[in-house]
């Protein structure tokens, strides 16, 4: 075996370890642990949504490309920041939808879900261009603009 496939077989098996590994600590945490600051209802509809279950899958590849990259870079890459910032987005917006009334979980459809991954995505590259232009800059305007057309969206879905 040379040392390329030597290398590709390595990096192969360490990413399906990776993904072993969040697979079963998502599991894992989900069923052992409560949420941070759920109501004291029933969340099992809540996770069974599928808003619920689109977050969750952009959080999981999120964290398998950080899990990858972090290999390579350190934390100061602007990828891994990227990345770090929408899994924060992410976060607060799982709690947003744990937020729900079980009664309204008719809500947390598969669409609510995109609408909340995409807005997580447009708010990351928002950062980015906060990063490198000023405030005022056009670039920076339309970023935010978009931000807010998917967040009024999300708001009317949750109202």
């Amino acid at each position: 075996m040379n040392y390329h496939s030597q290398t590709h077989s390595s990096s192969f098996r360490r990413l399906v370890l990776v993904a072993a590994t969040l697979i079963f600590s998502v599991s894992f945490s989900h069923s052992q642990t409560p949420e941070k600051n759920l109501p004291s209802a029933d969340v099992g509809p809540i996770r069974s949504s599928p808003a619920y279950a689109e977050i969750l899958l952009r959080r999981t590849e999120l964290k398998a490309d950080l899990e990858s990259l972090l290999a390579d870079y350190t934390e100061a890459n602007p990828k891994i920041i990227d990345i770090r910032f929408e899994l924060s987005l992410l976060e607060k917006s799982i709690e947003r939808v744990f937020s729900v009334r079980p009664t309204d979980t008719g809500k947390l459809t598969l669409a609510l879900g995109k609408l909340i991954v995409r807005k997580a995505a447009l708010e990351t590259d928002l950062a980015r261009l906060n990063r490198t232009y000023n405030k005022d800059h056009p670039e920076v305007k339309r970023a935010r603009r978009k931000v807010e057309i998917y967040e009024a969206a999300i708001k009317e879905v949750l109202r």
